[in-house]
């Protein structure tokens, strides 16, 4: 009997509509305090690299959780431990609109990162489960939707909110809304039919992830991610202090909706994901870490809108080389792809924390050039390790061929 969640169906509508609701709300709390660090850094009197570890703290505590959570998962259910994540994120974030301190601010920050990683390490092995093959990949990319959409309407609320009456007030709202769409979570999602509990193992698991780590092309793309992220983290964490500053002097409202120009890597994640079926993933990445260096590069002239144009521009360059680079490691891995891929995400979260702190150290004492000599520095090294990766991959080939 064929019980799997088919296209068309209620069930399907439902379990989309919910891992999309899911993936928004872990979003939207994750990157939540992104447009308001300039903000942070001036009520608590801290300094901008200090304000980063809002989210700094909070992605590392994430990508070192999804390594556990996903093995977890795997004993005690998929449904179980999105519902509570989802709960849980949005308590916090209440919880941390209320913060007495800076300190306590973290340390619930931390808390969070923990949680969160009940949703991401879980929601892809469920629709492997519950979706028909035939479907899985219209359903994957609704909920990959999820994620970028959610991340963009969490800085636009906190950004908006925040600068007409106060970020904490921009933080009860995230968490409102996080706790109703938690419910509907709860009551949307189909139950799983094809989840088998197993026992939890975790000397497999540490196994796996040595042999991953062992494979230089693997470990290559693993910094790739790395990289990458810290580069895009490091370009948004510190975007806001220069325009909030003379001579733009915009509003924290508009700084907050600077983040729409997200929406032109939703196109080019799919654009130049298929360039790269068609004509190679190593020159299409390459070509994509160039836009990130020329964007990146340009964002250092002083006319507004060649300043959001370079922004844009090194924005499509991050989105392409990430769905390339991700992909990437899916084909490489020989075995446990999942965990490969968990490798990989571990890494690019560690490289968000790393490279969104530093760059505060750099912007305060170099200014905006300081921070874009960073990413210029992280992007040349990602150039080399894109093509160790590729000397590496031919010379297998030719082994094998």
């Amino acid at each position: 009997m064929n019980d799997y969640i088919q296209k068309g169906t209620m069930d399907f509508r439902k379990a989309n509509l919910a891992l999309f609701a899911g993936a928004f709300s872990t979003f939207a709390n994750l990157y939540m305090t992104q447009p308001v660090l300039p903000t942070l850094s001036k009520v608590f009197r801290i300094s901008p690299a200090t304000a980063s570890l809002s989210l700094s703290l909070t992605t590392v505590a994430l990508a070192i959780s999804m390594l556990i959570v996903g093995s977890l998962s795997e004993a005690w259910g998929r449904k179980p431990i999105m519902t509570f994540s989802m709960i849980a994120v949005a308590i916090l974030t209440l919880l941390i609109a209320f913060a007495p301190n800076y300190h306590m601010l973290l340390v619930l920050r931390i808390i969070q990162g923990v949680v969160f990683a009940g949703l991401p390490a879980i929601a892809m092995a469920y629709l492997g489960e519950e979706i028909e093959p035939a479907s899985l990949g219209a359903a994957m990319g609704l909920y990959i939707s999820g994620n970028s959409i959610g991340g963009l309407a969490g800085r636009i609320i906190m950004g908006t909110i925040s600068d007409i009456f106060s970020w904490r007030i921009g933080m009860i709202t995230i968490g409102v809304i996080s706790l109703l769409v938690a419910i509907a979570f709860y009551f949307l999602l189909p139950a799983s039919k094809h989840f088998k509990p197993e026992k939890l193992a975790f000397k497999p698991l540490v196994q796996s992830l040595v042999m991953h780590l062992k494979d230089p092309a693997l470990l290559s793309l693993f910094g790739v991610g790395f990289l990458l992220m810290g580069s895009f983290v490091t370009m948004y964490n510190y975007i806001g202090f220069q325009l909030l500053d003379p001579p733009y002097s915009l509003s924290q409202t508009i700084v907050g909706w600077i983040f729409l120009i997200y929406l032109v890597g939703t196109f080019s994640s799919a654009w130049m994901g298929g360039l790269a079926d068609n004509h190679g993933r190593y020159k299409i990445l390459l070509s994509g870490i160039g836009l990130m260096f020329g964007g990146a590069a340009l964002s250092l002239v002083g006319h507004l809108i060649l300043k959001i144009l370079g922004i844009a521009i090194f924005t499509f360059g991050f989105f392409g080389s990430h769905a390339i680079a991700s992909g990437w490691v899916g084909r490489q891995a020989t075995h446990d792809k999942a965990q490969a891929s968990s490798l990989y995400l571990f890494f690019y979260y560690v490289g968000s924390s790393i490279g969104g702190t530093s760059g505060g150290i750099f912007w305060s004492k170099f200014g905006w050039g300081g921070v874009i000599s960073i990413i210029l520095i992280f992007l040349i090294v990602a150039t080399v390790l894109t093509y160790m990766i590729n000397q590496i991959t031919s010379r297998n080939s030719a082994a094998q061929g």
